[in-house]
């Protein structure tokens, strides 16, 4: 039966895409059997992301959450997808009550017996789930319950979205095939954590913990005997939603101390703590009249490894000393950048990134403009990004943009400055600097020592014809593979054509036919293969111009 309706599900969605498949297919041969590649401009590219879009609401939660997280994955698609994707929300009325009533009585118990009142207006409808208000031994509570049959529904999907990705993986490159299956691996593990209120729970409980003696942070309690995998009860806590400015200063409300307090809660959770509330867009932050911040809903939390926390800790301090090369290795360290990226190239996108990302002071920084900039450059190259490294990094830019929008003039650099020079982590950059030069000059006093031996005996070897040099050809790009094609479509196509010759000069008119079309044949090949010597050309993505134009769209 699910297999079924995973076959249901798949044509379902194989007609919703059926439109993107043939654009892409043209893109590739302009009449679809033949002609060259068409230019794709990057208007035709927004017009498709807004397709994909509606195609994403249209088939429902797990589509919804699925483009949610492409949105944070610039390795996969080009800009104008991701800056589409990115406004997509759970936009999914609730369901209805009778039928969410049903798994809630399963859990947790009669409704009325359970609390002392319960709202049946949902007063949140998401993909997954919906909230409720209700009262438990005189205390406001809010109930989260997950959306009636989704498991089913999510279960079908993931096996439609693993069916669709042989196909899909044929039109990209090796690199972006790999980053698919990263990420459908992903996701499927995301949105199955998601479903877990258990884990969820577990999260919440972790998170509040790292933040008991902080008085300027709330989340909310946990409810355990009212919570299952499928219910969380959790304490209500209400607030002023954090994007309303205009509420927030009838209210009185310091806007720089709040946004000052929400990026440092975010830099300890992420970078002492190792674990994080991974969703902080507007709907899921508040604040109260004396300034706290109240967090809301745990399900999309991730966890940050030490290495990931040291690198993170490294490109903060790399970018408060505008230093482009530190900058552009850690990158390549995390991952997030090619190794192979022509670093000059990269060091100006870099440096304009940062002028273009100062404010009127010269000590202002725009992190979200200068991880936007990277993230361009990560689907151009393309290259692999790590799961959790693209959950921080969103993290990082939405949690900067609504520090900006708390206010306009908040330097999020200078914040994260201070807080690491208080938490000691510039001191111990700066150790780590000076014991790794220290280790750097003993490697080379010991190599200093042993080159002179090792020189005497190669040349020993050379005196005496006994030396051999072992080479090993990287070709990750083909490039002989196609040369000796080429080589080989050629002989042949001079051999085809001399005996053309031949057999006409010698009156075999039907022999000659034959090895005339054999050469028409090897030549249309050959030539199709010198056409594909454009693809192998590595140019500049980006050059000042490139980046000007991408600021002004």
């Amino acid at each position: 039966m699910a297999v079924l309706r995973a076959y249901r599900r798949f044509v379902v969605v194989l007609w919703q895409f059926f439109p993107l498949i043939v654009a892409y297919l043209r893109d590739r041969r302009k009449y679809l059997v033949f002609g060259g590649r068409r230019r794709v401009t990057s208007e035709m590219r927004v017009r498709r992301a807004q397709r994909l879009l509606d195609s994403l609401l249209t088939l429902g939660p797990t589509f919804i959450k699925l483009g949610q997280l492409l949105s944070t994955r610039p390795d996969i698609l080009p800009p104008e997808y991701v800056d589409v994707l990115e406004g997509l929300q759970d936009q999914v009325p609730p369901a209805d009550w009778d039928e969410a009533r049903e798994v809630l009585e399963a859990d947790v118990g009669d409704v009325d017996e359970a609390f002392d009142d319960f709202d049946a207006d949902a007063i949140s409808g998401a993909s997954l789930g919906q909230v409720y208000t209700a009262e438990l031994d005189g205390d406001p509570v809010a109930v989260k319950v997950r959306r009636p049959g989704i498991e089913d529904l999510v279960e079908a999907d993931l096996r439609v979205i693993r069916w669709t990705l042989p196909l899909v993986e044929r039109f990209v490159g090796q690199a972006r095939a790999f980053s698919l299956d990263n990420l459908a691996d992903e996701f499927a593990k995301t949105i199955r954590e998601e479903m877990d209120y258990d884990r969820e729970s577990e999260m919440l409980a972790e998170i509040r913990g790292n933040f008991a003696g902080n008085d300027r942070i709330t989340i909310p309690d946990v409810y355990d005997a009212y919570s299952t995998d499928r219910v969380l009860t959790m304490e209500y806590v209400p607030g002023t939603k954090i994007s309303n400015v205009a509420e927030l200063e009838r209210r009185g409300v310091d806007r720089h101390a709040v946004a000052e307090t929400l990026e440092r809660a975010y830099l300890q959770m992420i970078i002492e703590d190792g674990v994080f509330h991974a969703d902080p867009h507007p709907g899921n932050l508040a604040v109260q009249d004396d300034g706290t911040i109240v967090f809301y809903d745990f399900g999309m939390s991730g966890r940050a490894d030490e290495f990931v926390q040291r690198k993170i800790v490294d490109f903060y301090i790399a970018v408060a000393n505008q230093d482009i090369e530190a900058i552009l290795d850690t990158l390549v360290e995390l991952g997030t950048l090619s190794p192979e990226a022509d670093r000059a190239t990269m060091a100006e996108v870099m440096e304009l990134a940062i002028r273009d990302a100062r404010g009127e002071s010269i000590e202002t920084y725009r992190v979200q403009q200068i991880v936007g900039r990277v993230e361009d450059t990560i689907y151009d190259f393309p290259l692999r990004l790590p799961a959790n490294l693209a959950l921080v990094l969103r993290v990082a830019t939405v949690v900067e943009g609504v520090c900006v929008t708390l206010d306009p003039d908040f330097d999020f650099v200078s914040v994260a400055t201070d807080y690491l020079g208080e938490t000691g982590y510039r001191e111990e950059g700066a150790r780590q600097v000076v014991e790794e030069t220290a280790d750097q000059f003993s490697r080379s006093a010991q190599s200093a020592v042993r080159v002179p031996p090792k020189l005497e005996r190669a040349l020993d070897r050379i005196d005496r014809d006994d030396l051999y040099v072992r080479a090993d050809i990287e070709d990750s790009n083909d490039v002989i593979d196609r040369l000796g094609k080429r080589i080989v479509l050629g002989l042949l196509l001079a051999v085809s054509v001399l005996s053309t010759s031949y057999l006409y000069a010698d009156a075999h008119l039907r022999a000659a036919a034959v090895t005339a079309g054999l050469a028409a044949v090897t030549a249309f090949y050959l030539y199709r293969s010198f056409r594909k010597r454009k693809r192998l050309q590595a140019t500049p993505q980006f050059t000042r111009q490139s980046l000007r134009e991408r600021r002004n769209k």
